[in-house]
């Protein structure tokens, strides 16, 4: 297999996360040239990462990939057994990517404090802590996502979650879990896990790289 896209997204991170969580060596490569060269669009068309490479085809979409491997690589198992149990961990997934990382695209425009627009923010604020709390809502009471152990939900939560804690926090946004005491326990718990923590501070690193190469 081989995966297409850098670490810094979020997006690409979480298919990565879960790959090591499986014992699956898979690190990120970015398409030479970029992800709109017409080699890569011939692989992916949605000229978007991830993308997934296997010996029987090419797969893009994160959430789809996560599938993927948990269904090709069905040991150690991500997912619970039950299905009902197992739709609420990529509900998860799916509210993080349509109501929560949304929100992030009015911070990515006003990280520079001399050209902030504050009432597009305090508006970007209003509308990520709602999605918070909708996420709040449909999480398990922990002390992971969805259970007592890292799984699934975790994988796609932590890098998006992450890089959003980061960016509001520079639009001068901070306690962002204080409402929310399902997400605030589970953050606590990540960052004091053995295998997350390595995650967090290795994506911590190169986020904040990327963003003083774009300043």
């Amino acid at each position: 297999m081989k995966l297409y896209g850098s670490i810094i997204s979020p997006y690409v991170a979480r298919i990565v996360y879960a790959a090591r969580a499986k014992g699956l060596d898979l690190e990120a490569v970015m398409p030479v040239g970029g992800i709109k060269t017409p080699e890569y669009l011939q692989l992916n068309p949605l000229g978007k990462m991830p993308a997934l490479q296997t010996d029987a085809g090419v797969i893009a979409e994160s959430m789809v990939i996560l599938d993927y491997l948990e269904d090709a690589y069905p040991e150690p198992a991500l997912l619970a057994k039950d299905p009902l149990e197992r739709a609420r961990e990529r509900l998860l997934g799916r509210i993080v990517d349509l109501y929560v990382m949304p929100c992030g695209n009015v911070f990515f425009a006003n990280l520079n404090p001399e050209k902030r627009n504050a009432e597009a923010v305090e508006s970007a604020k209003q509308n990520y802590l709602k999605s918070l709390q909708q996420l709040e809502h449909f999480m398990a009471d922990g002390p992971y996502a969805h259970g007592a152990t890292l799984g699934y939900a975790d994988c796609a939560l932590l890098p998006c979650l992450q890089m959003m804690t980061i960016v509001t926090d520079l639009c001068g946004i901070t306690e962002v879990y204080a409402a929310t005491p399902k997400l605030a326990r589970w953050w606590d718990t990540v960052k004091k896990d053995p295998q997350a923590a390595g995650w967090i501070d290795h994506y911590e690193q190169g986020f904040r790289s990327f963003l003083q190469g774009r300043r």
